[in-house]
């Protein structure tokens, strides 16, 4: 009934609480992870190539968009954490390529209960207790270093920071909606970007409270206090073909997770998220290792349409930067690309730019930012970054013909922005402005957009400077977009 298993351990003896499950927290030489890390929709060859390079394990592609497998020993977890492409991280605790559902829903739901119990939990969860001792020990540094004087400095742009810090674009996973259920379980539904099919859905289910007591994550120093280990279940369910909803899916496997381990569910406060990934006939089940989405990390001021820092990595990873390469961002916006650009490749100069002064504005606040995180990661030296930022026309770039080795940018979609009739005179004049200052025969561009038939239509006109070397399609905040590699061509301006 089950095929396609990919066990890490024999299951685990049903117990009262974490402390029998996950044992020791050392990570030993023997304990290994297979990691499962969601990425931007289409950069999952790019995701790939990083952790080949990085970690030196090959990953494998889900058949389900946006996301790959790879396994890593668990002393790793610190440069699991560093990767510039994944958004969110988990530890597999078992994988089904080929599961088979019941047709009834009561059988099928039965069997989802009965299978919390054949479960190799104890690595899985020595993996997780392990990546919340690094977690405990970050924030202990990061509690040490905001008292020094850097963390007392104000940002110099001033007051509009305050606001747009809590402005999240609708580019972003995190918003949350109570959603109202019969069942006396606590649900929580997340209204984020769904990568394919409309019926895909994703909610957070905890069973019902109960009595038993666990080891509280990150429980190694000696003499912290035993405490009731709190969890919640994820659900996300993709595929027409299941008799029953994802409410009900993460229900009951929450409830039989509760029974199986004696956790305390809570919706909020949670020690484990235990995800439970359905897609088609594939059933992944998981452990989360990550509470907030890595594409966050570069950015603290939001504007309307603040692009991932992932997806701008994928980008710029896709044009292959190389030392001493001068990239500019001629619509920056918050400045995404290239602060990542500056992080990433800091032997290459950066240049951004925006038509608006609050864009302007909200950028240099981003680099303020990246500069004081530099600076407390290096006390000794306040480091600067190879990235300036000034207001301009992008059709009139204050640059010399030809001297630009690489553009990278995310064009207005013509929805949030400007609008798809402004597009048709606006998509010329850039390709035209960027193909002047960008080098012949060498130079480069990637351009993000979701104005398909207006690009095509624009990049027809200007044959002549600019020919399309690759297309990656992308979810971008629900819609459908692309990317484009555009190389220079030979002729002269």
């Amino acid at each position: 009934r089950r095929a396609g298993r990919v066990s890490l351990s024999p299951a685990v003896p049903r117990g009262p609480g974490m402390a029998e499950a996950a044992g020791d927290t050392g990570p030993g030489p023997e304990l290994a992870a297979v990691i499962g890390a969601t990425v931007p929709t289409g950069f999952e060859h790019t995701a790939a190539e990083e952790v080949r390079e990085k970690l030196g394990s090959a990953s494998r592609i889900s058949r389900d968009r946006g996301k790959i497998y790879f396994e890593v020993p668990a002393r790793s977890l610190p440069q699991v954490h560093r990767l510039r492409s994944v958004d969110n991280l988990f530890v597999v605790v078992q994988e089904f390529k080929d599961y088979q559902f019941e047709e009834n829903k009561e059988d099928a739901l039965k069997h989802l209960e009965d299978l919390v119990k054949e479960l190799p939990w104890t690595d899985p969860l020595k993996v997780w207790e392990l990546n919340n001792s690094l977690k405990k020990k970050k924030t202990k540094r990061k509690k040490h270093s905001l008292q020094g004087p850097a963390s007392r400095e104000k940002l110099s742009a001033g007051e509009e920071g305050a606001a747009d810090q809590h402005s999240p674009d609708g580019q972003e996973e995190c918003a949350q909606n109570p959603v109202d259920t019969e069942a006396p379980q606590g649900v929580t539904s997340r209204n984020g970007v769904e990568e394919e099919e409309e019926n895909e859905a994703d909610v957070r289910v905890g069973a019902q409270e109960g009595s038993g007591r666990g080891s509280k994550a990150g429980a190694s120093e000696a003499g912290e206090a035993e405490k009731v280990l709190r969890f919640r279940v994820t659900c996300s369910r993709a595929g027409d073909r299941h008799s029953f909803t994802s409410n009900e899916a993460a229900r009951d496997f929450g409830g039989a997770v509760q029974e199986h381990f004696q956790w305390k569910a809570d919706m909020t406060h949670f020690d484990v998220e235990v995800l439970l990934n359905i897609h088609n006939n594939e059933v992944v089940v998981g452990i989360a290792l990550t509470e907030e989405s890595l594409h966050r990390r570069n950015i603290t001021h939001f504007g309307p349409t603040t692009l991932r820092s992932t997806l701008a990595y994928g980008m710029l990873r896709l044009c292959d930067p190389q030392p001493t390469d001068i990239i500019v961002d001629p619509m920056c916006g918050t400045g995404a690309i290239p602060i990542e650009g500056a992080a990433e490749w800091p032997n290459c100069y950066h240049i951004a730019g925006d038509n608006s002064p609050q864009a302007v504005k909200r950028a240099a606040n981003n680099i303020c930012s990246l500069l004081r995180k530099n600076e407390s990661k290096d006390s000794s030296a306040a480091l600067g970054v190879p990235l300036d930022v000034l207001q301009w026309d992008i059709c009139r770039l204050p640059l010399r013909t030809g001297c630009v080795d690489i553009v990278v940018t995310d064009m207005p979609f013509g929805k949030r922005i400007g609008s798809k009739k402004k597009n048709w005179d606006l998509y010329p004049a850039c390709l035209m402005e960027m193909g002047r200052i960008c080098t012949p025969g060498t130079g480069r561009a990637v351009l993000l957009t979701q104005d398909k038939k207006c690009f095509a239509k624009a990049l027809s006109r200007v044959g002549h400077i600019w020919r399309r070397a690759q297309t990656v399609w992308v979810n971008v905040g629900g819609l459908h977009a692309a990317v484009y590699l555009l190389r220079r061509t030979a002729e002269p301006w």
